[in-house]
């Protein structure tokens, strides 16, 4: 029989516990689900497997707090799975201190995040939080400066993933800009690094919450934003699937899957998706769908930069990062905002020894003094440099156009590193386009022809047969020409050839995915 002080204990333990369950305390509980939000708890039980949370910290508080039976200091950690994998994971508290930065919420953040590097094992970050806590001054512990430099120290070793789920303002802000993807709520989430009560009083400029940092903004303009969900449901769900992609650190290879039945191999679909003429746009979303297991694609920074997509799939059960000109948005041209996008998906998946497949359809880099006044040179040699950089297998394939610089920024380069370069029969590649060309070199000539329409006409056929994916088949610029249908048959092909004997190579030396 138990004795009575370990009974007395135990129940202690169970009041206190059950408080620290309560966070804020019902009344805040009942004001956060007024504002259509769910809990730092709820949050995690639905995002983890049921029954699978194993909480750290519950009673940490500071001694202010203690003596009030206030727990947790606006955060919950701990450990769980996602589909039987382990990932670690914080939840800000919005009932306690507004999910304020105090001391002891910046040490369980940096404790579980030191654990998660440790165990090599993915980090989930669910912001919903006010930023620093003003209400503090001084810190007796000076490891609650370090959340930074664990987002950084963490960065290309183990992947981070950040849903805003409230208001992250200032170290709230920066902290998941550092992480590797950010997830946002419509009519939840606002991000920024000065709200509007202090852009007011600093700059003059009044504006909303929404308009200066909600879900829309961050994924339409700022480019910091990811993806964004009508609930937190959809949310939760979409951390669950991205996670489906991602090996749980740098030393592993991501989850292959066995399909119960083998996908087909030729799709002939695939003949009547791209116009032969390259100036006709076409949805390149469809032609992804078309090459991917199941036409399963799961899409990053879909509204952002979307004159080039990004994002994962699986080629015959293996998971692959596709890179892809979209000519439905500026012809395909490469950008500023485009060459960022794509330069850290690239950098990222290098990362995490995920394979690129690149589909290449681009006018080239966009022309104009806005976009070179605003650094497309700085900025546009972001991504030949990280393809140059990455080890990882890829592949390349010259759907129908790439001219000049965007040639090597697309992978149309071996020496580059990419494996290997494949076009379909209407692919065209050269300094600039065969039209473009003539122009430039004969526009006397077309002037004074007799028939300069014939003239024109003429010239553009003879450039165009000196563009063609023949002659660069014969120099092996490329490796083959192939037909649209046969694409998904070679691409898996080759990407199982490279991936025969695939280990990481042991003078890959890990590094970050710094926020570009």
């Amino acid at each position: 029989m138990i004795d009575d002080d370990l009974r007395k204990a135990i129940e202690k333990l169970r009041e206190q516990k059950a408080k620290a369950v309560l966070g804020g305390g019902k009344s805040e509980v009942e004001r956060q689900h007024a504002k259509g939000k769910l809990t730092a708890r709820e949050r995690i039980n639905r995002l983890l497997d049921p029954g699978s949370f194993v909480e750290l910290g519950m009673l940490g508080a500071l001694e202010k707090d203690a003596v009030k039976e206030v727990y947790g200091d606006g955060i919950v950690t701990g450990f769980g799975t996602v589909d039987g994998r382990m990932v670690g994971i914080f939840s800000q508290d919005y009932t306690v201190w507004r999910g304020s930065f105090g001391e002891v919420h910046r040490l369980k953040m940096n404790n579980v995040m030191d654990k998660a590097r440790e165990l090599g094992i993915p980090m989930i970050c669910l912001w919903d939080g006010s930023g620093g806590r003003l209400e503090l001054n001084t810190y007796t512990n000076p490891a609650h400066y370090s959340t930074f430099k664990r987002f950084a120290k963490n960065s290309g070793l183990i992947p981070q993933i950040s849903a805003m789920l409230g208001p992250s303002p200032g170290n709230g802000a920066y902290g998941p800009a550092m992480t590797d993807f950010i997830f946002l709520v419509d009519g939840l989430s606002y991000v920024f690094a000065t709200g509007p009560k202090g852009t007011k009083q600093e700059v003059g400029e009044e504006i909303s919450m929404e308009d200066l940092g909600g879900a829309r903004v961050h994924c339409q303009k700022s480019g910091l934003g990811d993806a964004r969900f009508k609930t937190e449901e959809a949310c939760f769900q979409a951390i669950r699937k991205l996670l489906s992609f991602l090996p749980s650190n740098h030393e592993e290879f991501p989850p292959d899957t066995h399909p119960s039945k083998a996908p087909p191999l030729t799709n002939k679909k695939l003949n009547d998706l791209v116009p032969s003429d390259s100036r006709k746009p076409y949805d390149m979303l469809k032609v992804v769908e078309q090459i991917v297991d199941r036409s399963d694609f799961f899409e990053i920074k879909p509204e952002f930069a979307r004159n080039i997509i990004t994002g994962f799939g699986r080629l015959n059960g293996h998971v692959v990062g596709i890179l892809a000109n979209q000519p439905l948005v500026m012809a395909g041209s490469l950008t500023i905002d485009a060459s960022v996008k794509a330069a850290r998906f690239v950098r990222f998946a290098d990362c995490f020894n995920i394979p690129l497949i690149m589909l290449v359809d681009t006018t080239g880099y966009l022309p104009g003094s806005q976009q070179e006044h605003n650094g497309l040179l700085r900025h546009g040699a972001k991504l030949p440099f990280a393809i140059a950089e990455s080890t990882v297998p890829k592949i390349a394939l010259l759907i129908r156009k790439a001219y000049g610089g965007a040639k090597p920024a697309m992978g149309i380069d071996k020496d580059l590193g990419v494996h290997v370069v494949y076009a379909w029969p209407i692919a065209e590649s050269g300094v600039m386009g065969a039209r473009a060309t003539v122009k430039v070199l004969f526009k006397n000539e077309i002037k004074s022809a007799p028939d300069p329409e014939a003239f024109f006409r003429d010239k553009v056929e003879e450039f165009r047969e000196s563009t063609s994916p023949y002659v660069m088949a014969h120099s092996t610029f490329i490796d083959d020409v192939i037909e649209p249908a046969e694409t998904r048959r070679r691409l898996i092909a080759t990407l199982e050839v490279l991936l025969a004997k695939r280990k990481i190579p042991s003078d890959k030396t890990p590094h970050g995915n710094i926020p570009l």
